[in-house]
C-alpha cells in the first residue's frame, strides 16, 4: 500500500512541480534513489554512490519552509507545542532535475530539502566527524616536553592585527596546540587590547580587563611577586574561567629567572589514563573546592567553584584542567575514605607535570598566548631591582569568541 501511494505521489508531484523540465529532458537513469524504513522511521537517499540517512523526526523538525524556519535569523520557528515526534508520511519524492526531496506529511504540511543541504547533514559517522573538525572546533594535538619547540609557532604582530590571514593562522595554531607566540609587538600597554579587539573583546575579571604583572610588595596576588610562581591555571575558582591568556612582555628580567613554564594537561591526562588509571579516575570524579579571597582596586572578592582536577567530556577527553595549590580550598567536602587516595593521585599528577614542564623566556615585544583551560603554567623566581625589572601586561579572551571568529575566517572568504 505504501509503495502504491509513493508511486502515485511521485507522478503527481513531478507533474505539478517540474512538468516543463520533464517534457524537455531526455530520458536518463535516475541519479538518486529514495527508500523509507518504516520501522526505524529513517529516509535513505542513494545519490552518486553515496548512501545518506535521515530520521523522519529530524526532517520534520528541520523543515525549511517559512512556517518553520526564518532565514534572516537562521532560526527554527516551528511551533513545538503542536509538534508530533512520530511524524508520518503521506508522500515522499526525489526529483533528479532539481535535486530535491519533496515531502508531504500526514497533516498535509509540505517540506522541501535541497541535496547540498542534506549532504552537509548526512548522519553517517564520517560526515559527522568532518562537521565536528571543520565547523565545531579544530582537533587538538597533544604535545610533550620533547616536541614542544616544534609546535611552538610564532606570528608577526602586524600580520595578526592587520590581516585576516594572519589572524586566522594564529588562532588556528592556538586552537590546535594550545599555545602560540606573537612577536614584534610595540612597547606599549594597549597591545593586548588591540589583539583582543581583533577577536572580539577582553574578558573582564575581578582583576579588571588588562592587568600588570610585576613585582608589587604587599600584594595579595602571588603573581605580582618576584618569587617562584608554582604551576597552576588562572582563576580555577571561576565557573567560566578565562579561556586564553595574553601575556605581553614589555621588559624582561636580565636575571637567570623569570622563565615561563608550560605543560599540556591533555598529554598528562592521557598519560595518567594509560599508566595510572585509578589515580586518573579519582582526579576526574572527585570535586575540589577552588577558592580565592582577596582585594583588587579596593574591591573585596570571595570566589568558590567546585570541580575535579580533570573535567572530561562524553568521550573521556579532557575539556578543562583545574589546578592551583594556593587556590585549592581547605574545605574538602568528599567522603573520608577518598581523601588519602585523592592526595596520592594528585601527587602523581603534580610530579608528572614537573617532569614535563617546558622552560623558555619571552623577550620584549613577545606576546605569549596560551589555553588556560588546557595548559598549566608557572614561572621561575627572578631578581627584581630598579635596573632589572620584569614588566608584563596581561589580558584574557574567551574560547567562545575565538571559535566564532575562527569559523567566520575559515568558512567565509578571508578578505582584508
Amino acid at each position: 500500500m505504501l509503495r502504491s501511494k509513493l508511486l502515485t505521489a511521485h507522478f503527481e508531484t513531478l507533474r505539478r512541480i517540474s512538468k516543463r523540465l520533464i517534457n524537455d529532458a531526455q530520458f536518463k537513469p535516475p541519479l538518486g534513489r529514495l527508500s523509507v524504513c518504516e520501522s526505524d522511521q529513517v529516509v535513505s537517499l542513494d545519490y552518486g554512490n553515496r548512501l545518506m540517512h535521515f530520521p523522519l523526526v529530524w526532517l520534520r523538525d528541520n523543515c525549511q519552509c517559512s512556517q518553520c524556519f526564518d532565514p534572516p535569523t537562521y532560526s527554527r520557528i516551528i511551533n513545538w507545542y503542536n509538534f508530533d515526534v512520530h511524524p508520518k508520511l503521506q508522500s515522499i519524492v526525489w526529483n533528479d532535475h532539481v535535486r530535491k526531496i519533496f515531502i508531504k506529511w500526514e497533516d498535509n504540511h509540505e517540506s522541501v530539502f535541497d541535496l547540498k543541504w542534506l549532504e552537509e547533514r548526512d548522519f553517517s559517522p564520517k560526515n559527522q566527524e568532518q562537521h565536528l573538525t571543520r565547523n565545531y572546533r579544530p582537533v587538538r594535538k597533544p604535545w610533550s616536553k620533547e616536541n614542544f619547540f616544534s609546535i611552538f609557532h610564532s606570528f608577526d604582530y602586524n600580520d595578526v592585527v592587520s590581516t585576516n590571514e594572519g589572524l586566522k593562522n594564529w588562532l588556528e595554531s592556538l586552537s590546535v596546540y594550545g599555545v602560540a607566540k606573537i612577536t614584534n609587538a610595540p612597547k606599549d600597554e594597549g597591545v593586548c587590547r588591540r589583539v583582543a579587539n581583533r577577536v572580539g573583546f577582553i574578558k573582564k575579571t575581578h582583576f579588571g580587563e588588562e592587568f600588570i604583572v610585576k613585582h608589587k610588595p604587599g600584594t595579595t596576588n602571588r603573581a605580582y611577586l618576584s618569587s617562584e610562581l608554582q604551576l597552576h591555571t588562572d582563576l580555577p575558582y571561576y565557573e567560566h574561567k578565562p579561556g586564553v591568556n595574553l601575556l605581553h612582555c614589555l621588559e624582561q628580567s636580565k636575571s637567570q629567572g623569570g622563565k615561563n613554564l608550560l605543560i599540556d594537561a591533555v598529554y598528562i591526562s592521557n598519560m595518567m589514563k594509560e599508566m595510572y588509571p585509578q589515580h586518573y579516575k579519582l582526579l576526574k570524579t572527585v570535586p575540589v573546592d577552588w577558592t580565592e579571597f582577596g582585594r583588587e582596586d579596593e574591591e573585596t572578592f570571595h570566589s568558590i567553584y567546585r570541580a575535579p582536577v580533570f573535567v572530561v567530556d562524553d568521550k573521556d577527553e579532557l575539556i578543562r584542567v583545574n589546578h592551583s595549590t594556593p587556590q585549592r580550598g581547605s574545605h574538602f567536602t568528599v567522603p573520608l575514605g577518598l581523601v588519602k587516595p585523592w592526595y596520592e593521585a594528585f601527587d602523581v599528577f603534580v610530579k608528572l607535570m614537573k617532569a614535563q614542564a617546558v622552560e623558555f623566556k619571552t623577550q620584549s615585544g613577545d606576546i605569549l598566548t596560551f589555553d588556560n583551560v588546557r595548559l598549566v603554567h608557572g614561572r621561575n623566581a627572578y631578581d627584581d631591582t630598579e635596573s632589572n625589572v620584569r614588566y608584563i601586561v596581561g589580558a584574557y579572551l574567551d574560547w567562545d569568541l575565538i571559535f566564532s571568529r575562527l569559523r567566520v575566517l575559515k568558512l567565509h572568504s578571508v578578505k582584508q
